[in-house]
């Protein structure tokens, strides 16, 4: 690298690289999510109907016979609305972590080590891997819980709660979970790219493989109960899964972000305490 501005000029068009790949995978995400990501019904379909169409139709739909592939393609549905709503606000770590990367390959390079450039398309890679191997993680145990569910009667075909009950439940405990140090601690590492990487940096693809899978952890424990109100809201509903997407940015992205987190935390307590008491 000849000169200040010549490493400028490289970050600069690995950072559009990096930019238009990552707009790329998330707008694939969700046109995927809008076409029923194979499952048949469409979220924006979901989003229009009351509750009162919902139940008419459940109960006029033929009830769901897991197979291994109906569970596969349940698993791709909930891995991909992970990249959907996860991506765009996990995307200033990976493109802090490929601009740290990419001033590394080119200090080697004018140390003589010929440091091929095409490392930092992996190393990006695997960090992004990393952490969605944490988000399939969590798609997998969803799966699960959503086929316990449905045999329980507790969830209906068209991937809503049936029970007043456990939608109360679920919005009391993830509003619990807001209001704990755990989530506030994984917040902060996800609020904070810069404070991550710096003491989390591990080199190479593997050592970005890792630092993805790291980087997940934090992610998930920061949000794994906000996903799980897709169980009460809708799995398929697009209000839903835009509502807590916007809801995951707001958080993370924002300056009163933790402070946002708390004071939800509270609402979410008190509609779920009104909703069991509604229906009691």
């Amino acid at each position: 690298m000849n000169s200040p501005e010549a490493l400028e000029i490289v970050l600069r068009r690995d950072r559009a690289v990096v930019t238009i790949v990552l707009v790329a995978v998330i707008t694939t995400s969700w046109l995927y999510l809008l076409a029923g990501a194979g499952t048949g019904m469409y979220p924006h379909k979901m989003a229009m109907l009351s509750s009162a169409q919902m139940s008419m139709a459940d109960m006029l739909t033929t009830p769901v016979t897991w197979t291994p592939e109906y569970a596969l393609v349940i698993f791709a549905m909930w891995w991909l609305m992970m990249f959907a709503m996860m991506l765009p606000s996990a995307s200033p770590m990976v493109l802090l972590h490929a601009a740290i990367t990419r001033k590394g390959l080119a200090r080697a390079d004018d140390a003589g080590a010929g440091v091929p450039s095409h490392r930092l398309r992996w190393a990006t890679a695997a960090f992004i891997a990393g952490y969605f191997v944490m988000w399939g993680a969590f798609s997998l145990v969803a799966v699960v819980a959503q086929w316990a569910l449905e045999r329980g009667e507790l969830f209906s075909s068209l991937m809503m709660s049936t029970s007043t009950f456990l939608g109360a439940g679920l919005l009391v405990a993830a509003g619990l979970w807001q209001l704990t140090p755990l989530k506030t601690a994984c917040l902060r590492h996800c609020r904070s790219p810069l404070s991550f990487l710096s003491t989390h940096w591990r080199p190479g693809v593997s050592g970005a493989f890792r630092m993805g899978i790291e980087h997940g952890v934090f992610c998930l424990g920061c949000c794994w109960f906000l996903m799980a109100l897709l169980f009460y809201g809708g799995v398929m509903n697009l209000s839903w899964i835009i509502g807590l997407a916007l809801f995951i940015l707001v958080e993370k992205m924002l300056p009163a972000g933790v402070a946002f987190g708390r004071v939800s935390g509270v609402l979410l307590i008190a509609w779920g305490f009104w909703l069991g008491v509604t229906a009691s």
